[in-house]
């Protein structure tokens, strides 16, 4: 095998306050190239039509400003967006009668232009939040209603929904079955247990972010709620999740963490997951007493044994660790074909 030459170079790589001075110039020197690169990028394109109307815009929004003005306007599609192409931008607004944004959220294209000192329309008339379509495009700038459908044709609205088999539909189960008088505090986080927070559970009070989950659970147990229990997934746990319970450890934290473990990372695609096989072991190494990292298998045949668990690890006065353990039944399917065509060959 060939090893690659290494050359340390402090001055690059190490941006103490001295370095940095430095580094700081050369980046602007690079962003300036970049933009003139971006002048001239195959990716930003300009589409000339009618000049009355110049559209400025990027990705799918495109393609709702396409559907709307068709070739009674001319578009500049920027596909490389930092830098934006000042010069670009410039040259095209010169071009057109009229200048509109369609962008999503936030109006970052529009101010870019306004900061060039060129007058544009776009969040004054579209909205800075849902997502764009060509019906809220057509409205905004045209002032064409949405068509109206009928009946037999709208799509059933469907909800999103943990799928049937999931493993986490036991322990959801479980803590839905809290009441008011309670008082349990249930702190999710992101992943595809976050439907848990849906009916017909309603077994999740928040989700922010990514480990949030345990450090709102902490925060919440050391302003005196009781009982706290935090979930997390298995592969979010090992992204985000570890500092935080090493912070419940270290201060005695009265919460129940559960690390919901379906031995894959199931809400993009079944990669597996960093943790896979250690999570006791990275609880204990972290603090936890081994007597209070706890896994069960959460099938319905075992839903009071779930119960009495957390009970148990509500009643003590620390962090504890429940492990539900059980395979995403997705990747369980997969595996089973991948097995059958194996047996196949």
């Amino acid at each position: 095998a060939v090893v690659p030459d290494y050359e340390p170079k402090i001055k690059k790589y190490v941006t103490a306050p001295a370095n940095a001075k430095v580094l700081r110039k050369t980046l602007e020197e690079r962003v300036a190239a970049a933009r003139a690169f971006a002048n001239d990028c195959e990716f930003n394109k300009v589409e000339m039509h009618d000049t009355k109307i110049g559209v400025v815009t990027s990705g799918v929004s495109y393609q709702y400003a396409r559907e709307t003005f068709g070739e009674n306007a001319s578009y500049l599609k920027l596909g490389l967006t930092f830098p934006l192409p000042y010069d670009l931008m410039k040259d095209f607004c010169s071009k057109v009668d009229k200048v509109y944004v369609v962008e999503e959220m936030d109006p970052y294209l529009e101010e870019h232009l306004k900061m060039l000192g060129i007058k544009c329309t776009g969040k004054d008339v579209i909205p800075k939040y849902d997502e764009l379509n060509t019906d809220i495009v057509r409205k905004a700038f045209l002032g064409v209603e949405p068509e109206t459908y009928t009946s037999d044709m709208k799509t059933v609205v469907r909800p999103p929904a943990l799928c049937a088999g999931c493993p986490h539909r036991g322990l959801f189960y479980c803590l839905s079955k809290r009441e008011k008088k309670d008082h349990i505090m249930i702190t999710g986080d992101i992943g595809c247990y976050t439907l848990g927070a849906l009916p017909p559970f309603t077994a999740i009070d928040s989700c922010v972010d990514m480990g949030a989950s345990i450090t709102m659970a902490k925060g919440a147990a050391d302003a005196g709620v009781h009982p706290s229990i935090a979930i997390i997934g298995d592969s979010t746990f090992t992204h985000s999740g570890m500092t935080g319970l090493l912070d419940a450890v270290n201060d005695h934290s009265n919460i129940v963490v559960v690390i919901s473990d379906n031995l894959t990372t199931g809400m993009t695609g079944g990669q597996d997951s960093a943790g896979t096989s250690k999570y006791e072991a990275i609880c204990v190494a972290l603090g936890v007493d081994p007597a209070h990292v706890r896994v069960i298998v959460p099938q319905p045949t075992k839903v009071e044994e779930i119960k009495a668990l957390i009970r148990e690890e509500i009643a003590y006065p620390d962090v504890s660790v429940i492990i539900p353990r059980r395979e995403c039944i997705q990747t369980l399917a997969r595996h089973a074909r991948q097995k059958a065509a194996a047996r196949k060959q």
